[in-house]
């Protein structure tokens, strides 16, 4: 495969990876951006990258590091939305290395050598540097969750997954009419939603129609992420892949807390 394909293949997720670090996907397109622009200038840099997806997020994790304060700046003097300017206040409160493990283990499921690599520390650090990110997360108030959801099983392990975490589950849905009718029953504070729901219906739109009401945390769980990983259109911060492993899902939803609590600012 030419570099080229190698990147681009790469690419939709490490555009995750920088939204999700960054809490913005206007600010998180800007460093992958300025990552390839690098690349078509640094002969070195672009001959390190044939080391294949772990030297790509190592580059990547370079240019981050040098412009993320002076990008956060930039960000904060913008205008954007509630949600938005909470996540980079509350960013903030985790150190950037503690941010980087959190995520490469679990979002990017990076094993903790290679994630070691990408970040150029020890093991034993990174492990440090996890057991820290989810400390601070996991202080986070608790929450009411709907699970939209259509195969049994699956939102069987998402309740259990729920309430082991101490949040509670105000409804399960497998269509996007039966997801209407759980909000109107109970206002959720986070949604985990599949995308293909049982009678063909989409996820998506249910998250539409439930975002309508009023702004929340959503987490996308599907097989099919790249439908979404396409740079067409807003894309979700919190997007987990289908067969998923529960860790990840655990470090989404305190994410997804973290960054949409409705505490005051500051």
């Amino acid at each position: 495969m030419s570099l080229r394909n190698q990147i681009a293949a790469n690419l939709p997720f490490l555009r995750r990876y920088a939204r999700a670090l960054t809490g913005s996907q206007a600010s998180g397109d800007a460093f992958v951006h300025s990552l390839l622009q690098t690349v078509l200038t640094d002969d070195d840099l672009k001959a390190s990258l044939e080391g294949g997806r772990v030297a790509l997020y190592r580059a990547f994790s370079g240019v981050w590091a040098s412009a993320a304060r002076e990008q956060t700046a930039a960000m904060a003097s913008e205008p954007g939305s509630e949600h938005e300017a909470g996540a980079q206040t509350r960013l903030g409160a985790i150190t950037p290395p503690a941010r980087q493990a959190l995520l490469l283990t679990t979002l990017e499921d990076f094993t903790v050598a290679e994630a070691a690599a990408i970040l150029e520390r020890e093991p034993a650090e990174i492990e440090r540097l996890v057991a820290e990110a989810i400390a601070e997360i996991d202080r986070e108030q608790t929450t009411s969750v709907l699970i939209i959801e259509d195969e049994p099983l699956i939102a069987m392990q998402l309740e259990d997954l729920v309430a082991g975490l101490g949040h509670t589950v105000c409804g399960t849905a497998a269509t996007r009419t039966l997801a209407r009718q759980a909000v109107a029953e109970a206002r959720p504070g986070l949604v985990l939603a599949d995308i293909q729901l049982a009678d063909g219906s989409s996820g998506l739109d249910a998250v539409d129609d439930i975002l309508a009401a009023g702004s929340m945390p959503v987490i996308f769980i599907t097989a099919y992420p790249e439908r979404l990983l396409t740079g067409d259109r807003p894309e979700p911060t919190y997007l987990v892949t289908k067969p998923f492993q529960e860790a990840t899902v655990r470090a989404a939803i305190s994410q997804a807390l973290f960054f949409g609590s409705t505490r005051p600012l500051g």
